[in-house]
């Protein structure tokens, strides 16, 4: 009883939260054209916007003039805010997950949020075929692991092909002290992927014919749980979304003839970077693109990409976003996405929709996030100039209709900050001088 007082009491709190109106900017909706007016906030949520709208009594009015406002970025490929990435013992790794490791006191965080980064998907890293589940989360930075993990998207799992997966195996590789590792070839990779698969659906048999018994009313012993392949059976009943690292266009072929091989698909090829030699037969599989704006020879898969990459893939019916993998590009995606205009003309709409709408869709969110739409989540960021400047700074960022992100009230605090740190230094050397010779630091 007590609980449910304490969460109706929560629920008549947020009911009454005041709207926010933001009025007189230049509000970039990426899906609704641009238009100069408000939008309204209320309860999470967008409830109204366009150029003329009624604010609700009592509602909190922020001044846009002179200002932008568009949807909060969507980053489709990131490391933040996890402690843990990459499961290099095995080569198929999908019984581990993203979730157990989430840590949301990563500065990386709020960082990303100064750029108006409001949702990230949270990928383990190449270093397996077939690597550990995927985590979508909403940049709330304050709240616990379990808070900003973004609920109700799909789950995902994270794919990765060359030379990442097949060196860890090769003792002239990144672990020359470890014990060596099938695949060392890109062919193994292959073999890894289509015998993950096969097993999976051998799995998936047995349970489908131990739910056919007990329907029949038959006694039957259940199959024994292996949480290594739950998750492909999820791949395989398109409950579980796959994002797969790949650079070079014979392996981006490959993938796809497993995936049809095996009937399921492929939801986004994670920086294929030779995409644009293969974006035809990309687009005829479905699969998606987030790729690098012009991030390229820094290894020899990557010897053949150009920055007009994502142009062309989207040119080809491909639905391309911008990702950073790098939580300092994760600080700029603006600028990123303003590159496309350059390499490969798209209009400033397009390029918006690299790092908003497109990505919203290939994680499947697009109901909730992307674009400044009535009833979508209020993720907002309000620039002081167009976002594809790269002048453009981030003035304040609101995820859910909550503030996350104040510049001026960032700036403001700094001193304060400085001189709390600059007590806690002094304070811990005075405990260490009254400790005396050899002590050890306070941990």
């Amino acid at each position: 009883m007590k609980s449910l007082i304490l969460s109706l009491m929560v629920s008549s709190t947020l009911a009454a939260a005041p709207a926010i109106v933001i009025r007189n900017a230049t509000v970039l909706t990426v899906t609704k054209g641009t238009y100069t007016g408000s939008v309204v906030i209320q309860d999470g949520k967008i409830i109204a916007a366009g150029e003329t709208v009624m604010a609700p009594p009592g509602a909190q009015i922020v001044d846009g003039t002179g200002k932008y406002v568009m949807p909060g970025i969507i980053d489709c490929h990131s490391h933040i805010a996890a402690d843990s990435i990459n499961e290099g013992a095995v080569s198929v790794s999908s019984m581990v997950g993203i979730e157990d490791v989430l840590n949301p006191e990563d500065i990386a965080i709020y960082r990303a949020l100064a750029g108006g980064v409001t949702t990230a998907n949270i990928l383990h890293g190449s270093a397996n075929s077939i690597g550990g589940k995927c985590t979508v989360i909403k940049l709330r930075w304050g709240k616990d692991a379990h808070d900003i993990i973004f609920e109700g998207a799909l789950p995902g799992i994270k794919f990765a092909l060359g030379e990442n997966p097949k060196r860890a195996g090769n003792a002239n590789g990144f672990q020359q002290n470890a014990n060596l590792r099938y695949p060392a070839t890109r062919m193994g990779v292959e073999d890894v992927i289509r015998e993950a698969f096969t097993d999976a659906k051998a799995y998936r048999q047995e349970w489908n014919d131990y739910n056919a018994k007990i329907a029949k009313g038959e006694v039957a012993i259940p199959p024994r749980r292996d949480l290594k392949l739950e998750p492909l059976v999820e791949v395989l009943e398109g409950k579980r979304l796959v994002h797969a690292h790949c650079y070079r266009q014979d392996e981006i072929l490959m993938l796809l003839r497993v995936a049809d091989e095996f009937n399921f698909k492929i939801r986004t090829l994670q920086h294929v970077l030779e995409g644009y030699k293969v974006a035809k037969e990309i687009a005829a599989h479905g699969a998606g693109a987030s790729t690098f704006s012009d991030w390229w020879d820094y290894k020899m898969e990557a010897a053949d990409a150009i920055p007009y990459n994502a142009a062309i893939m989207m040119k080809k019916g491909i639905l391309v976003s911008l990702n950073s993998d790098s939580a300092e590009l994760m600080r700029h995606l603006n600028d990123e996405a303003a590159k496309t205009m350059k390499y490969g003309g798209l209009t400033e709409t397009e390029a918006l929709s690299t790092i908003t709408i497109n990505p919203a869709k290939q994680l499947m969110i697009d109901n909730r996030v992307g674009s400044i739409e009535v009833g979508k989540d209020a993720d907002l960021a309000i620039f002081d100039k167009h976002p594809l400047s790269n002048y453009a700074k981030v003035e304040k960022v609101y995820i859910d209709g909550q503030l996350y992100f104040d510049r001026e009230k960032d700036l403001s605090e700094r001193p304060g900050h400085e001189q709390e740190k600059k007590s806690l230094i002094e304070k811990e050397k005075e405990q260490l001088k009254k400790a005396g010779p050899g002590a050890r630091r306070p941990t």
